[in-house]
């Protein structure tokens, strides 16, 4: 007990012992693997972006949990991870496939902060933070495949990331034991927005104890529907005669968006 009569505070706990399945996923970058978990278990909490109570499992739960998303990505694709918020999934996915470039996509400051700190720490060449909403980014970004976790009920998030696809995009939501209902709720949802084809998989099967839950929706020729196609239309008159940007525009590495 302090002098002032009250209990000092508890060091953090840590995110505990690598698991040999980190190395299997990340490879030659298992390092910068184990320095975003330490970043996570200290920065990320203090910050309030990850519960204390989180840090134990911080690889399993976590980490690994979004890392395996990767399967699932073809060679080369361009990804937009929508409301990324301490980085899960962006910057597992970012770290185990550095063939793909990714933007992780945050409306608040406070969170985009930690995540340059991260992508700068890191040397992730191969991401960039874009400070914004999904749907004011419609028309100026546009990528093969678009995340999300724990963002919000599927037919709402479907509305935020499938206009942001590319014709023939997917988006991968992580979404756990809800994954089912949750794509039966949003099937009306998901046909108005442009999507062909729906699935829930697992992937990470062999390599995680519990594998990660994906709801995969596939986009047809007009991701987002009408209204998206509108949007797009409208911001490409506008950015006519505006110099250098559009779809995926902006330094990797670094970040980009409103101050």
């Amino acid at each position: 007990m302090d002098r002032d009569g009250t209990e000092p505070e508890a060091p953090l706990e840590g995110p505990g012992q690598t698991p040999e399945a980190a190395g299997r996923i990340f490879g030659d970058r298992l390092p910068q693997a184990v320095r975003y978990t330490e970043l996570l278990a200290t920065a990320g909490v203090q910050r309030g972006l990850i519960g204390p109570r989180e840090v134990p499992r911080l690889w399993d739960r976590h980490v690994l949990n979004c890392a395996v998303l990767a399967e699932l990505l073809p060679a080369g694709v361009s990804l937009c991870d929508v409301g990324s918020g301490a980085g899960l999934p962006g910057i597992p996915v970012a770290l185990a496939r550095p063939d793909v470039s990714v933007t992780l996509l945050e409306p608040l400051l406070r969170r985009t902060t930690f995540l340059e700190e991260v992508v700068r720490e890191l040397g992730l060449e191969n991401v960039t933070v874009l400070r914004g909403r999904a749907e004011e980014t419609v028309g100026k970004l546009a990528v093969d495949v678009v995340t999300a976790r724990a963002v919000a009920p599927l037919d709402r998030l479907a509305g935020w990331g499938m206009p942001l696809l590319r014709p023939y995009g997917q988006m991968l939501a992580l979404k756990g034991d809800t994954a089912e209902q949750e794509l039966t709720d949003s099937r009306a949802a998901l046909t108005r927005l442009g999507a062909v084809k729906w699935s829930v998989i697992g992937v990470g099967e062999g390599v995680l104890v519990t594998p990660t839950r994906v709801v995969r929706v596939e986009a047809g020729e007009s991701p987002g529907g009408v209204r998206a196609a509108t949007r797009r239309a409208r911001a490409a008159r506008a950015g006519r005669g505006g110099g250098k940007g559009g779809e995926g525009a902006g330094r990797r590495g670094g970040s980009r968006g409103r101050r």
